[in-house]
């Protein structure tokens, strides 16, 4: 057995089972849904359930959204086993993360802008798009080491990509398991060379959310259905990273009645706001589906 399929392995184990959401807004009966699925699934076998507040992203991320984080999810009666863990303050996990693989020859730094990119794409239309729109199409792939050096000595702002066609050659075939879907074979190509850090911001979302999840022994991911296709470099990244590989579980997305899912702009159906009208952690759980504990 291999360590990335330890957290799928020995039925009857303790689990742990977390929610990770972003402090940029009020959170909405979708994240209400999201966090309980999670929390009374691991304490119904009695494991661990963890809170981590994924705020890597300073433009966005605020103290005041992070206080009504908390004071939601007690609302609710989420509860859980530890410190919440800020992303924020593991910096040094992240660029360790990136080392490895750094040196295992799977980066290529990048220093091309958006409108560069966009440009490209638009010169070939007839470019595969991913889930992500077109994958990015590979202008510093192959840059001169001169170059770089160069360019870096200036002080140019660069993203660092993973060379995904290099680290599938590694890999071979991955597999990642999903409650709802089963057996998923991994695609990662669909997303070409995602960005996993910034000359500015030593991670991404991809990168912070799988070191994370290893680092907490994570053993069930339950998340929306939107995320459904980000699994396929969290795939990749575990095997890379020598990681286990959660269960997931991605669920269908709520919505309301203009057919549209729930999002942090809609403040009239944020937990706060109902709170405030008078509705209850019960009465909740009834207008979402889940059953009263």
């Amino acid at each position: 057995m291999t360590r990335r399929d330890a957290a799928k392995a020995l039925p009857g184990a303790p689990t742990t089972g977390r929610f990770a959401p972003s402090p940029t807004g009020l959170l909405h009966l979708g994240h209400a849904y999201s966090a309980l699925l999670a929390h009374d699934g691991r304490r119904a076998e009695g494991g661990r359930f963890l809170l981590r507040l994924e705020d890597i992203d300073p433009q966005r991320c605020r103290p005041e959204f992070e206080a009504a984080i908390l004071e939601d999810l007690t609302w609710l009666g989420v509860r859980w086993d530890a410190a919440p863990r800020r992303q924020s303050e593991h910096w040094a996990d992240y660029r360790a993360a990136l080392a490895r693989l750094d040196e295992a020859g799977l980066l290529y730094r990048c220093f091309c802008t958006r409108s560069e990119i966009a440009a490209e794409v638009a010169r070939s239309p007839s470019a595969p798009h991913g889930p992500e729109g077109a994958p990015y199409p590979g202008l510093c792939k192959r840059l001169d080491p001169a170059e770089v050096a160069d360019r870096l000595a200036k002080g140019d702002a660069y993203a660092l990509r993973l060379d995904t066609a290099k680290a599938l050659a590694r890999c071979g075939p991955l597999v990642w398991h999903d409650a709802e879907a089963g057996a998923v074979v991994a695609r990662p190509d669909l997303f070409g060379d995602v960005v996993l850090a910034r000359k500015d911001t030593p991670t991404s979302y991809h990168l912070a959310v799988t070191v994370d999840d290893a680092l907490q022994q994570i053993t069930h991911v339950v998340r929306g259905r939107d995320l459904f296709e980000a699994t396929h470099v969290h795939r990749l990244l575990q095997a890379l990273l020598d990681l286990p590989s959660p269960l997931y579980r991605h669920h269908a997305l709520l919505k309301g009645e203009d057919g549209k899912r729930y999002a942090k702009r809609d403040r009239s159906l944020t937990l706060a706001s109902l709170r405030a009208a008078g509705e209850t952690p019960a009465t909740l759980r009834q207008r979402i589906g889940l059953p009263p504990v």
